[in-house]
């Protein structure tokens, strides 16, 4: 009876030893991270996220100052045709010419060279006069088109950024596995290849609306260009008409 006591009051206090040890460990579990805000992943796609942070403000700038100047009344703008027309029937020229310079623009320039050429050749050659119209549009054609051109180097430029932050990264994490092998620890793996995926990530981010910019401007300009080709045309008739 003795012994069958001291044998239930040993198994008592292990238990009651065992629950106190539970008890006592009250260590609280760290909630699990839902994931990296974007400073973070800024910062942990390491230095080549600042060049493609800038191109990326650059390509921005570009699409609001094309959105401003690619329209058609910065490009060919019929009212202001029609008022220099309306100034050389009056037989103002001076005044025509003058009004080329207070409101710049592609047929503006187109507009000058016309009258330039005409006030200095006396009688002007018709040839001639449509050679230098011809020469002009072109140049002002290209230099609408060309400006378009800078959203396509964005989107050049930005993956191979990228693509560099890969290479960076993946040699990053390579070497934190070459070096010591006994020592490499699961967080150099990660910040390795952390920067390899984000800066991979960010170049596309960057270069996609940057083409699809591109293509939409692209489109416009070329738009645009058919229009000013178009009012070269109607101001060559008209000058045509005067010197007849």
């Amino acid at each position: 009876m003795w012994k069958r006591t001291v044998g239930f009051g040993m198994v008592a206090i292990g238990w009651a030893g065992r629950a106190l040890a539970e008890a006592g460990d009250t260590t609280p579990v760290a909630a699990p991270r839902e994931g990296m805000n974007l400073v973070e992943i800024f910062k942990a796609g390491g230095w080549p996220m600042y060049p493609l942070t800038a191109l990326s403000v650059i390509g921005l700038a570009l699409i609001l100052y094309f959105l401003l100047v690619l329209r058609a009344e910065s490009v060919a703008p019929r009212r202001w045709l029609q008022k220099v027309f309306e100034l050389l029937r009056q037989g103002q020229g001076g005044e025509a010419r003058a009004l080329c310079d207070r409101k710049p623009s592609p047929l503006a320039a187109v507009t000058a060279t016309a009258l330039d050429y005409v006030e200095t050749a006396k009688p002007p050659q018709p040839d001639l006069l449509k050679e230098i119209m011809i020469g002009e549009g072109m140049r002002q054609a290209t230099r609408i088109q060309n400006q378009v051109q800078y959203l396509m180097d964005i989107a050049v430029i930005a993956p191979m950024i990228g693509l560099l932050g890969t290479v960076v990264g993946m040699l990053q994490a390579f070497n934190a596995v070459a070096l010591d092998l006994a020592k490499a620890k699961p967080m150099l793996l990660a910040g390795g290849v952390s920067l390899a995926l984000i800066t991979t990530v960010a170049g596309l981010i960057v270069a996609i609306p940057a083409m699809i910019a591109f293509a939409y401007f692209r489109n416009r300009a070329s738009g645009l260009v058919a229009r000013l080709e178009m009012a070269s045309t109607d101001l060559l008739t008209h000058l045509l008409g005067r010197a007849s």
